[in-house]
């Protein structure tokens, strides 16, 4: 009787200084300025000084999955395949819509502005009745410029599906909407920095519409992850939020980080004064307010990717 007393009692002090079983935190993101947070936290991970691994312990092992767009990214939290994503909002709250409310949360503000509609310099397209007949590219169906785009067509007066209508949409990738444009195969891109910059200054497209003002990144994950881990949701939502101040204060080699990670993700060199001319546009920020939230709805529902708003008094929550 002692002696399985002493071999419980020692199996117990073996399992308590055993130690905690790593965990494995898959983040998502796009190479766009507009993460600015994620692309600055992944280039310090590259190079062994991680930002949210030095404020989440050693038991936590950060790994970065990068998106083209939106709707990727939240399917990856659907999947399970990521924990945490920097997405934008239109995405976020369509995930939200289509679980009845039940599953994805946005738990930060992460940027606004940063996004504009790109047309050739040498066709007059002033109005959205102006696109009558146009091709404009947008980063994938669904996401918040092909959102943005479909809803600024329809209130112009303009009937837009998702199969065509007055004016094409089509969904494509950012570096194929740059070819695209400069072959004068599409009249015009919605899209986000730092393609608007590069259209701009390698294609010469003129920006006609520029949103300055709109949330364009957010941070968001599912229910399950909040439920599971909340104390590690928490203290990354902490360390992206010191990050943002840490960004602001840093400009300049917050910039020469970003020019590193979007060089190392896209293969391609990615010049300092392109990245210093999209830095204007964006403005960092952790929050986001209900009404953004709902004006982005609005615009769903005018693009029809949403038939009647959902209850949104759960997508905002504070881990």
């Amino acid at each position: 009787m002692k002696k399985t007393l002493f071999i419980l009692l020692a199996a117990l002090a073996l399992a308590s200084s055993a130690p905690a079983e790593n965990l494995v935190l898959r983040v998502g993101h796009f190479p766009n300025v507009t993460h600015v947070q994620a692309l600055v936290a992944h280039a310090l991970s590259r190079q062994g000084k991680g930002w949210f691994e030095q404020r989440l312990g050693p038991d936590v092992t950060i790994q970065w999955y990068s998106y083209n767009a939106g709707p990727s990214a939240i399917e990856g939290l659907f999947a399970g395949t990521v924990d945490l994503t920097y997405v934008g909002p239109s995405p976020a709250i369509n995930g939200y819509a289509r679980s009845g409310g039940r599953d994805i949360r946005i738990i930060s503000g992460a940027a606004t502005g940063g996004s504009a509609l790109v047309v050739q310099p040498d066709e007059n397209l002033k109005t959205p009745q102006d696109f009558r007949g146009k091709k404009i590219a947008t980063p994938q169906l669904g996401n918040t410029q092909d959102i943005a785009c479909r809803a600024w067509l329809t209130a112009g007066g303009l009937k837009i599906n998702q199969l065509g209508g007055d004016a094409q949409v089509l969904p494509t990738e950012n570096p194929d909407q740059l070819a695209l444009f400069k072959l004068k195969r599409i009249d015009a891109a919605w899209t986000v920095e730092p393609w608007v910059s590069r259209l701009e200054t390698e294609a010469g497209g003129k920006v006609l519409v520029r949103d300055t003002t709109s949330t364009i990144t957010v941070l968001a994950t599912g229910v399950k992850f909040l439920t599971d881990h909340k104390d590690i949701a928490a203290k990354f939502v902490a360390a992206h939020r010191e990050l943002t101040l840490w960004i602001q204060q840093h400009p300049a080699e917050s910039q020469k980080l970003v020019e590193y990670e979007l060089t190392a993700e896209t293969g391609g060199k990615i010049s300092a004064a392109l990245i210093a001319h999209a830095w204007g546009n964006i403005t960092l920020t952790n929050d986001v307010s209900r009404e953004a939230i709902e004006k982005y709805v609005a615009d769903a529902r005018s693009a029809g990717f949403m038939r009647r708003a959902p209850d949104l008094s759960q997508i905002l929550v504070q881990p």
